[in-house]
C-alpha cells in the first residue's frame, strides 16, 4: 500500500499541470481575439471549437521549459513570472478603484483584500530577487521576450509589404494546417 500516495500525488500534479496548460492557452486566445497577440492564437478549430493554436503553442513552450536541467531553477523563474504578473494585475485593480471609483463592477470586495494580496505578491517577488537573482533574471528575460513579438505583430501597423505578406502567409498556412478560423462572435 506504500505506493498509493506517490501515485495519487503524481495524478494530482498531472491534473494541475493540465489545468494550467488549458487556462494559460485561453489567455493567449483571448489576448489574440482582443488584438493584443498574433491573430493565429485567436482562432478556433472548426471541428471542436477549441483554441487549438494557443493550446499547441503552450504545449510547445512547456516542452521548451522541460529542457531545463535544474527543476529548482525552473520553479524559481516560473514562480517569479507568475507572481509578478498576478501581483501587477491586482495593482491595476487598485489603480482603477482609485481613478474610477464609480465604475460598474460585477464583484466588489473591500479594499483591504486586494491590498493584502498585493503585499503577499510583493513578498513572493522580492524574496526570489534577493535569494536567486539569476533565476529571476531569466524570468525577466522570459517576460521581455514578449516585447519583440508585440512590436512586430501588433504595435507596428505600417509594416513593409514583404513583411506583411509573410505574416499573412504564415497565418494562412497554419490556418490550413490546423483547420482553424476566427471565432464568430454572437452579438
Amino acid at each position: 500500500m506504500w505506493w498509493t500516495i506517490p501515485i495519487f500525488v503524481s495524478l494530482s500534479t498531472f491534473g494541475s499541470v493540465n489545468g494550467i496548460l488549458f487556462t494559460t492557452s485561453r489567455l493567449f486566445f483571448v489576448g489574440a481575439r482582443e488584438g493584443h497577440m498574433p491573430q493565429l492564437f485567436g482562432m478556433v478549430s472548426i471541428k471542436r471549437l477549441t483554441p487549438a493554436p494557443a493550446v499547441i503553442f503552450m504545449s510547445l513552450m512547456s516542452m521548451v521549459y522541460l529542457t531545463s536541467t535544474d527543476i529548482y531553477s525552473l520553479i524559481n523563474y516560473m514562480g517569479f513570472v507568475n507572481w509578478l504578473s498576478i501581483g501587477l494585475s491586482v495593482v491595476v485593480l487598485l489603480y482603477f478603484r482609485k481613478i474610477r471609483p464609480n465604475a460598474n463592477r460585477p464583484i466588489k470586495v473591500a479594499i483591504v483584500w486586494p491590498v493584502i494580496y498585493t503585499l503577499g505578491s510583493l513578498f513572493l517577488v522580492v524574496v526570489p530577487l534577493y535569494a536567486s537573482p539569476v533565476e529571476t533574471g531569466l524570468g525577466c528575460l522570459i517576460i521581455a521576450s514578449g516585447i519583440p513579438v508585440y512590436i512586430i505583430f501588433i504595435y507596428w501597423k505600417k509594416k513593409p509589404q514583404e513583411i506583411d505578406n509573410f505574416l499573412k502567409g504564415f497565418t494562412t498556412f497554419f490556418q490550413k494546417l490546423l483547420l482553424v478560423m476566427k471565432e464568430e462572435r454572437r452579438e
